[in-house]
Formats: structure tokens, C-alpha cells, sequence
């Protein structure tokens, strides 16, 4: 262990190698404690209610404003300027980012205070603003009505005071960053800062911006971070406080490992629990509920602790939702770029009716003739496999969902693609779960076709395609009396429906007309989650072809 300094009989700090002077100030932690208690929670369930700090927050408080060192001046100014707090979501961190900022506003003894909001883009720095809004708006900050302490500019982002200080939400961008002198920066999931313009954010706003501030304060909460690569600022940083936490625990990483005082590290998570070690990362066990009381120091009061099962159920049964569990619940900083979608012992388990062709194509007859559906098209680039599918939502004569599929590819280049897949894809046209079309590219007009022909079999509600690659096949199927529907395939435009699936799939509710093809395609899907668990299928990551799934 490095030699320390207790200031009290709970907090100490290693001994400064330049020989500051250090103290603890508990009328400088009162401040922030009493500011608090002036505020209400600002979302969710809590809204309206006083804010009581968690054990977690109220330790982060005494470490961080209660520790001073003495200045050149004499004065007496907080030790650490950067406060890097890791927790997973749902902790409660977007209130306490709010709260803290309020109080730099403030009270933080500034006489012009300004405080910058930021984050990868303004939406995700609007949560933060509009937590701290509401606290505003409803608490005495915001009073006398004719002359109050504190009120809201919602046109521009800002909270002003009436002793002109300002908070305020930032854009993205870094060229007028080098102007405004902060007195606190709050930076929102570093995590997400990727690539050279969300490093070039982070050190414009921290590279010599304290110059003309006696105690500026820099404030990164974040999670885990989704980066195989390991090369974006947030993962630096994040490396840079974990090695910090080992060497100040007497376990340094490396040889040349050393203090930064003016770093308070707080990290909750696997990743710190491991130190991002591959073999102990695999070793754990994720579903043990102690640890998951480790990794979220606000499990069972901001998390639900029934809500914190379910998520861990689903994660038993499918990659992506044990990938976003690890990530978003356990704080594991993420180390593959893809994952697998549902297993294919649920597409077994979901089938309705006979197998063989001719009774197959009998039962749909039987079932499904003159029943309302939805299609999804999903074309190829003229010469891998496109996708049509009709899903028929429950109704008088259905009990259930039933899912129909349509594939075709080229007959011209199909040997070339039976070796280059391995797929049997003649055996299967034999079997009905494919068509060959002739020459050597999938003729669109035959797609034409096949939506005119369920049109004319089913009642055909509308019609999904992908705006991409549908240009001139809408036309023809609007002048045809077809709604047709473009559906962006980004993760916002399809992440609610594989999550619907996933969830009609799971309950039974969904069930699918026997296609081996369908199933193949199924199984090699492959999946991108960000960090709102939303899920996009990806073609260019999965093994295989996915493109009735991705119809579907």
C-alpha cells in the first residue's frame, strides 16, 4: 500500500509527493449535503419527492468536496478536479449529475459561475438539463416568482441565475469550446465519445481550461462503454482511473504505474472487480445477486430488484440480452463486436403445422386464405438471396401470429453459392422453401409478382421495404393499389420489431409455417446493441445470409 494521510477515520488520500497540505473540511461536504436537501428528484417515479442522497452519493460528496489542500495563496481550495464516477444504468446518475450541477451554479462559492453540459450529442445532454429543469421549477430556486433565484430558457438549453451564472447544454462540436472559461464541466457517457472528434471534445475541455478558474471541477459520469476496439477517450480514461484505484490499493498493473491526485476514481462493475481480465470476466457468475449488489450500489431503491431478475432471465436464453446484460447491468466494458440473436431452439419450438411440402401448402391454403397480413420485402443486390414475408396477426381463425416465408435466389450462380454457403439451395427449391429464378440475378419483377399474388390471396394491410433498395419497385406496387411502407434499417427503425418478435416468440404467440431456409437464415443472424439495449441485425457481421430475418 502507498502511504497515506488519514484525514478522518474513513477517508484518507496518499501522501502528496510535493508536500501539499491537506485537510478535510465537513463544513465543505455540509454545503453540498443542505444544497441537496433544497432539491426535489427530477424524473421517474421519484419526481417531486426530496432528494435524499444514497450511501454511494453521499461518500462521493465527503471525498470529493470534503478533501482540500491549501493554495499558494494561503486559501484553502478542493484537492482533486476530476470526479470519474463508473456505474451501471439505473443507478441514479443522471439525477446526481444534475443536482451536482445545480449546486456549481449556485453555491459553489463562484462569482460568475458557468457549467457545461455535455455528452456525444444535445438529446443525451438534454436528460441531464431536464432533470435539473424540474428541480428548478419546482423548488423555492425558483422563487419569488417576480425575482427568482434561478429559472429555465428552454430555446437555448440554459438555467440562469440572478447573479448571472449560467448552465447550459453544449453541441458536439469543439470549435467554440476554446472560448467559455467553465467553473464545471459535466461530462455525460465518456463512453460514447468515440472516434477523433469525441477525443478532441474531451481535451479541448480539459487541456489548461482551468487556467482562470481557482477550483474547477470536471465531473464524468458515464458507463461502460461498447468498444471492442479499445481506442476511443472513454476507454482511456476509463483505463486510466481503474490503474489508478489498483496502485492506490497497493496492486499497481505496471511498472511505471503512479498517482494523479487530481483524479477522485468511484467505479462500480465487473470490470473494475476483474481489472478487465479476460479469464476472471468469464469465470463469473453473472447471476449471482451478491454480485449484482456489487456492481449497482442503488439496487433495490432507483432498480428494481424484480425488473434486475427478469433482465438476467433473458440473458440465459439469448446472446444479445446476456451482451447488453453484462454491459448496461453489470458495468462490463464491452469486448466483441457482434452477437447472436435468438437461439434456434426457440425458431424450432415456434412451428405451426405439417412439414412436408404438399400438406404444408395445404394447410396454408386451408388457414390462411383471405386472412389480414403484413409484409416485409427485403431485396438483395441482385444476386444474393431476397426476402418476402407475410405475417398474419391473430384473428377470427387464428389464435396466434403465424409468420409465411418466400425466398428467391439466382439459378444461374446457384452451385457457386451452394459451395461458397454450404446450403443445399436446389434441395430446397425441391422442397418449396425457395425459388430459383432464371439467369444470374434476382429479376425484381418477380417480387412485383409475388406481393400481386398476396394481395390477391390474403387481405394485404401495407407493405415494409427498405427505402434503399425499393426505389423502383414502390411505384409499381402503389399504382397496384399496395401501401407500402419505408422502414429505415438503422437500430431506431428496427429495434422495435425484433424486440416485438423476440417477445411474441417467447410467449408462444408467434408461430412460424415450416421453411428450412427461413430457419437457416435465422440462426446465422447476428446482432449490434447500443447502449439503450436497442437491436439492429447486421448482414455484414452475421455468418451467413439473414435476409428473411431481417424481412420478418
Amino acid at each position: 500500500m502507498p502511504e497515506a494521510v488519514w484525514l478522518t477515520p474513513f477517508i484518507h488520500v496518499p501522501v502528496p509527493d510535493d508536500g501539499a497540505e491537506l485537510r478535510y473540511c465537513q463544513e465543505a461536504v455540509d454545503q453540498v449535503l443542505r444544497f441537496f436537501g433544497l432539491l426535489v428528484f427530477g424524473q421517474n417515479e421519484w419526481a417531486g419527492q426530496p432528494f435524499e442522497l444514497l450511501p454511494w452519493q453521499e461518500q462521493i460528496v465527503r471525498e470529493f468536496y470534503g478533501v482540500q489542500v491549501r493554495d499558494d495563496d494561503g486559501s484553502w481550495v478542493r484537492y482533486r478536479r476530476f470526479l470519474y464516477n463508473e456505474i451501471p444504468k439505473k443507478n441514479g446518475k443522471s439525477e446526481f449529475a444534475a443536482g451536482l450541477g445545480l449546486y456549481h451554479l449556485l453555491a459553489d462559492g463562484e462569482s460568475r459561475p458557468n457549467v457545461g453540459i455535455f455528452a456525444v450529442d444535445k438529446e443525451n445532454a438534454d436528460i441531464i438539463y431536464q432533470c435539473a429543469k424540474y428541480m428548478v421549477e419546482n423548488t423555492a430556486l425558483s422563487r419569488p416568482e417576480h425575482k427568482p433565484l434561478a429559472w429555465c430558457r428552454d430555446s437555448v438549453r440554459e438555467i440562469r441565475t440572478r447573479f448571472g451564472g449560467v448552465m447550459k447544454v453544449y453541441s458536439g462540436d469543439v470549435e467554440n469550446k476554446h472560448g467559455p472559461s467553465f467553473s464545471a464541466i459535466l461530462c455525460d457517457e465518456l463512453h460514447a465519445w468515440k472516434g477523433r472528434k469525441g477525443r478532441a471534445r474531451w481535451e479541448v475541455l480539459t487541456t489548461g481550461s482551468d487556467a482562470a478558474r481557482r477550483q474547477q471541477t470536471v465531473l464524468v459520469l458515464t458507463t461502460a462503454g461498447d468498444d471492442p476496439d479499445r481506442a476511443s477517450i472513454g476507454w482511456e480514461v476509463h483505463e486510466k482511473c481503474r490503474r489508478l484505484l489498483a496502485w492506490r490499493q497497493g496492486k499497481p498493473e505496471r511498472p511505471g504505474d503512479m498517482d494523479d491526485p487530481e483524479w477522485l476514481p468511484v467505479m462500480y462493475g465487473v470490470s473494475v472487480l476483474t481489472g478487465d481480465d479476460p479469464d476472471k470476466l468469464k469465470d463469473l457468475d453473472i447471476y449471482d445477486e451478491e454480485l449484482w449488489k456489487a456492481c449497482n450500489p442503488s439496487y433495490g431503491v432507483t432498480m428494481n430488484a424484480r425488473k434486475f431478475r427478469a433482465a438476467a432471465r433473458a440473458a440465459k436464453q439469448s446472446e444479445a440480452a446476456e451482451r447488453s446484460f453484462r454491459w448496461l447491468r453489470l458495468n462490463e466494458w464491452i469486448s466483441t463486436k457482434d452477437v447472436g440473436w435468438l437461439p434456434l431452439t426457440l425458431y424450432d419450438k415456434t412451428q405451426i403445422g405439417p412439414s412436408a411440402k404438399k400438406e404444408r401448402e395445404a394447410w396454408v391454403r386451408e388457414h390462411l386464405t383471405g386472412k389480414r397480413c403484413f409484409g416485409g420485402l427485403d431485396l438483395s443486390k441482385t444476386t444474393d438471396l431476397t426476402a418476402f414475408v407475410l405475417v398474419f396477426p391473430p384473428q377470427p381463425g387464428l389464435e396466434t401470429a403465424v409468420v409465411l416465408f418466400r425466398a428467391w435466389k439466382p439459378r444461374q450462380t446457384v452451385l457457386e453459392a451452394e459451395k461458397a454457403d454450404g446450403m443445399p439451395f436446389r434441395d430446397w427449391e425441391r422442397a418449396g422453401f425457395l425459388s430459383l429464378c432464371a439467369g444470374d440475378m434476382v429479376d425484381f419483377r418477380d417480387m412485383v409478382e409475388a406481393v400481386l399474388e398476396a394481395k390477391e390471396l390474403y387481405e394485404l394491410l401495407y407493405l415494409g421495404v427498405d427505402a434503399h433498395l425499393a426505389d423502383t419497385l414502390t411505384p409499381q406496387l402503389q399504382d397496384a393499389g399496395v401501401r407500402v411502407i419505408s422502414i429505415s434499417q438503422t437500430m431506431v427503425g428496427m429495434s422495435p420489431a425484433m424486440k416485438e418478435v423476440e417477445r411474441l416468440l417467447r410467449k408462444r404467440e408467434m408461430l412460424h409455417v415450416h421453411n428450412t431456409c427461413a430457419r437457416w437464415c435465422f440462426g446465422n443472424v447476428r446482432c449490434a446493441v447500443d447502449g439503450n439495449e436497442n437491436t439492429k441485425p447486421m448482414k455484414d457481421r452475421s455468418i451467413g445470409r439473414i435476409d428473411i430475418t431481417v424481412a420478418w
